[in-house]
């Protein structure tokens, strides 16, 4: 009798430890738009969210520089080392292909000997600051997926900005500011994004972790932490993408925190290695990028699954009956129904909000068609799980309770000081995480495997 509970604990383990090492993927990757199925007896289309996969987006854009002639080399110029002002053993000359800087080494393929990369004229005008704003340009709206990372061949500057622009370049904001001393470069007090919260997740921070003037062997690099900023709702491991997508799917200024059309970053002041200038050798201060990366994907508002860059510019080949850049119009004659963004619930394949043909008592007969496939389920009670103290109805909407809203009850809906008072109380209403639901699950089954050979009394 012993045994055979050791044995059917063993079972459950394996299982609920199967379930979670599998369980992100579970989630999908939405890279289907649609997929034939039977309904009714014939065969019909079933319409699906879908979105491009992320890739390395450094590929499809323009780079411009301001002030244009900042790169060395025009005249030639002799450089010096930071840490040691007599070894001055680097020449930049436009003219000579390989001791040439041009802008586009910060997007060849990394790991060439010697290093290529772009390099600014050096400070030769101290005291007026030297700065570079470097303009990344993609002409389309496109979505970040993963970290931004400049590697520096130079001293990582001790003054930066990274600014976005979601209008293509007629505005800007501000994504993070960058200091050896934020109090004295921008009056903000120092924070890391590990200090954020998800109430917080959208602060613009100043942070020093990435300011050391000399070059060490692996502190060559500067990051916004995109993937940091998501596992502040989907966990550290980003196992609770139900979370994320949920938000993405109800909060605007999320979706558009995590959207740019274009990239700034702004060189305040270079690597200075001392609180002092040395003024009789102003060559050991320049700035110099090896690589930039920029991970992500084009904005298609979950219509299309893939993106072609076609004589130079990028462009979503929508579905679901819309058009557009990004999808965001209705396709001509298919003003059946007021366009919308595809939602990435229920997990794990959205609703794709497909548009109808024709307008008024035409759109609502072709809708009736559309309505005859099978429809998906919403909510459940293992991993589609109401949030907040929500409740299942029928698979097909959760009840929320007072305050909260949402697919899945994931938005608290406050007002003022209310909003405090919500948050401070959600922590008593979020469910068991999906593991420890399914293993409960799993060992409420033990007492009908036992009552099945007899066993009830053990």
């Amino acid at each position: 009798m012993y045994l055979l509970q050791v044995f059917v604990l063993q079972a459950l383990w394996v299982s609920w430890c199967h379930a979670t090492q599998h369980y992100p993927a579970s989630w999908g990757h939405y890279d289907v738009c649609k997929s034939q199925v039977y309904a009714e007896d014939r065969l019909a289309w079933h319409y699906m969210a879908c979105q491009p996969e992320a890739t390395d987006m450094t590929k499809y854009l323009t780079v411009s520089l301001d002030p244009p002639n900042i790169t060395c080399g025009d005249p030639p110029e002799m450089y010096c080392a930071l840490e040691n002002p007599y070894m001055c053993n680097n020449e930049c000359d436009a003219d000579t292909e390989e001791l040439a800087h041009p802008p586009e080494l910060m997007f060849d393929s990394e790991g060439r000997n010697p290093t290529t990369f772009w390099q600014s004229t050096s400070w030769k005008k101290y005291p007026k600051p030297l700065q570079v704003n470097i303009t990344l340009s993609w002409n389309k709206t496109i979505e970040l997926t993963d970290d931004i990372v400049l590697t520096f061949e130079s001293g990582r500057p001790e003054q930066l900005v990274l600014e976005k622009s979601l209008d293509y370049g007629r505005t800007w904001q501000p994504y993070q500011f960058y200091a050896s001393d934020c109090l004295d470069a921008f009056t903000m007090e120092p924070k890391a994004v590990h200090q954020l919260t998800p109430s917080t997740m959208l602060e613009i921070i100043c942070t020093e972790a990435y300011s050391t003037g000399y070059v060490w062997k692996y502190d060559k690099t500067v990051r916004f932490e995109i993937k940091d900023r998501f596992a502040l709702l989907a966990g550290p491991r980003l196992h609770n993408m139900a979370s994320l997508y949920g938000q993405l799917d109800t909060t605007k200024n999320l979706r558009d925190f995590f959207t740019l059309t274009d990239l700034r970053i702004r060189l305040l002041r270079p690597a200075t290695g001392a609180t002092m200038v040395d003024e009789n050798n102003l060559s050991r201060y320049f700035y110099a990028i090896s690589d930039i990366k920029v991970q992500g994907r084009c904005k298609c508002n979950l219509h299309a699954n893939s993106c072609v860059f076609d004589k130079g510019k990028l462009g979503c080949e929508c579905e679901h009956n819309t058009t557009g850049p990004d999808c965001a119009r209705c396709k001509r004659h298919y003003q059946g129904r007021a366009w919308s963004m595809g939602s990435y619930l229920p997990i794990p394949k959205g609703t794709a909000n497909i548009l109808f043909p024709g307008r008024g008592r035409n759109a609502m007969r072709v809708h009736l068609s559309f309505s005859l496939l099978p429809t998906a389920r919403v909510c459940d009670n293992v991993l589609l799980r109401c949030q907040n103290g929500g409740v299942c109805h029928h698979h097909q909407r959760c009840q929320c309770l007072a305050g909260f809203g949402g697919v899945l009850c994931e938005t608290a809906q406050c007002q003022g000081d209310s909003c405090e008072d919500l948050q401070s109380s959600q922590l008593s209403l979020h469910p068991l995480p999906v593991a420890q639901t399914l293993l409960l699950t799993l060992l409420s089954l033990i007492p009908s495997l036992l009552a099945t050979r007899g066993l009830t009394s053990l």
